[in-house]
């Protein structure tokens, strides 16, 4: 079990203006913010981001939301990281996610959900690597 996880608010959710709000969710759950940056991913950076799905159906439309506006990228440290962030998000699906979560409150849609959280110790890993180098972690 890792400490570390990884997260993106995504484009709906910055161009709404909830950034704020969902990193005071965060830090109010006891996660300590290791790394941070406002980015934008091109459509090849997203593709390789969500390579994983690339044969699904919803791969073109990813990519497509995920490089239509800036995303905030962030490295959160808590004991069992995974699973408490995988718990403070919510589901996928914004309508089954439970009262509180961040995607029941900052989601629209399963597509435009607010909020990526990794699902894995080992992907939390590669996604962190993924946006972040050693000197930009603290």
């Amino acid at each position: 079990m890792s400490n570390q996880t990884f997260t993106m608010i995504k484009p709906d959710a910055v161009k709404k203006g909830y950034t704020g709000a969902i990193l005071d969710h965060i830090i109010k759950a006891g996660f300590h913010i290791s790394a941070m940056k406002l980015t934008r991913l091109t459509t090849e950076k997203a593709g390789e981001f969500y390579a994983i799905h690339k044969e699904r159906p919803f791969y073109q439309e990813l990519v497509s939301f995920m490089s239509s506006g800036p995303i905030v990228a962030a490295i959160l440290t808590k004991k069992n990281a995974v699973d408490e962030f995988r718990n403070l998000i919510g589901a996928t699906d914004p309508a089954k996610a439970a009262e509180g979560t961040i995607r029941k409150l900052y989601a629209d849609s399963v597509g435009e959900n607010a909020v990526h959280g990794s699902d894995s110790d080992a992907n939390a890993k590669i996604e962190s690597d993924f946006f972040f180098t050693e000197k930009e972690r603290f």
